[in-house]
């Protein structure tokens, strides 16, 4: 059969590529961002609870009503902002979903899209498929800063929308309130609408803030959040996430979400809204995950990678330039053979391929899984 390719680039995701590279050596598996622990017992309690008391059939198409109220709830305490639970939040398979779906329901031919690189590798793929043009601003390692002078120079009268990532993944930096200011101001009297990714919200370091799209209020009103329960409770596999905006953004996203995927699985949709009536379920993380990455930079620390302290999200960046002059996908492949440790490397993320020389590694893994990924990073 003859056909055309509408995404005649796209080639098989890394993280599928490292992931299987890794169970085909035995490698310890620091590459896919997902935990090597598993959630929580009263979590999976709860959601059997729901399978067992007939939560059984298909949830409201925006999401069972707890959950919303919930998840509603946490603005209010986090942000003391207010999204209504009926009208302004939608339960999603996963943030990946809400994401493709925003992209359908406003992205249309020709449009341009402003993304910063290095970007999660979804956002690209879903802009081109609808028709849209990816317009890249490059951050520059080690600090992946935001030239603002750059963005705008960028937005023009095709901007449709800009996508930004904070706590920022893959990088493992986080935006400051000045950021959201200049992208306030940038966007402001326009009707460019934000995407704000914001999947690792609760995983923020050293008692920085995060700094939500919600808490501008010029800016929340152009704004989705998408979310993933996935990243905050340990259950990557649940694939249930959602996304909050405004209403009459909102209507637009449900038209394309019901036929997209109508609804998601509701018996761990009502499990996680009564996990979530304790709010240290959530508010915890940060000092959770602090400690791994703590453990883990301390244990590499007389290695031969250079690195900053990740700000936050659950990956640390290490620069391998005093090790090798390889291309990093080239080195993360040989690291998985010959070291037995898999790892993502960067340039796939960045503009044209750029290579920065470091390499990306997932520490929401036990401490024991740390301890042997350590003594392999020391002795490379």
């Amino acid at each position: 059969m003859n056909f055309k390719s509408k995404l005649p680039n796209t080639s098989t995701s890394i993280f599928t590529v490292m992931s299987a590279l890794a169970k085909q050596h035995n490698a310890i598996n620091l590459s896919q961002g997902f935990p090597d622990f598993p959630s929580s017992k009263k979590l999976n309690d709860l959601v059997a609870n729901a399978m067992n008391t007939g939560y059984n059939q298909y949830a409201p198409m925006a999401g069972n009503l707890d959950l919303r109220l919930a998840i509603a709830h946490k603005y209010e305490l986090l942000y003391k902002s207010h999204y209504h639970p009926e009208k302004e939040i939608t339960v999603t398979a996963g943030a990946t979903q809400a994401i493709y779906t925003i992209i359908s329901a406003f992205v249309n031919k020709n449009d341009e899209v402003i993304i910063f690189k290095p970007a999660y590798d979804s956002y690209q793929p879903a802009i081109e498929i609808n028709g849209g043009k990816p317009i890249a601003v490059q951050l520059e390692a080690p600090n992946y800063k935001v030239n603002w002078d750059e963005v705008a120079s960028k937005i023009s009268s095709k901007t449709k929308m800009i996508i930004i990532n904070s706590p920022h993944n893959p990088s493992g930096t986080i935006w400051s309130k000045e950021d959201m200011l200049q992208l306030q101001k940038l966007t402001n009297g326009t009707n460019i609408i934000v995407l704000s990714d914001e999947v690792y919200e609760h995983i923020v370091f050293d008692d920085a803030q995060h700094q939500s799209v919600c808490l501008f209020q010029d800016l929340k009103q152009r704004s989705f959040i998408t979310a993933s329960f996935g990243k905050t409770f340990h259950n990557t596999g649940w694939k249930i996430g959602y996304c909050c905006a405004p209403d009459y953004l909102m209507s637009e996203f449900r038209k394309v979400h019901q036929f997209n995927v109508f609804s998601v699985h509701h018996p761990s949709q009502k499990g996680i809204a009564d996990y979530m009536q304790d709010s240290e379920t959530y508010l915890g993380l940060n000092a959770f995950f602090q400690q791994k990455r703590d453990l883990f930079l301390k244990l590499i620390s007389e290695s031969r990678f250079k690195f900053q302290p990740s700000k936050g999200t659950y990956f640390q960046v290490l620069d391998y330039s005093e090790v090798t002059d390889e291309y990093d996908v080239d080195f993360a492949k040989r690291l998985t053979k010959e070291f037995k440790m898999a790892s993502i490397p960067l340039s796939v993320f960045n503009d044209n391929g750029k290579d920065d020389k470091v390499l990306r590694f997932c520490f929401a893994k036990t401490d024991e899984t740390l301890l042997q990924a350590a003594e392999i990073v020391n002795r490379i």
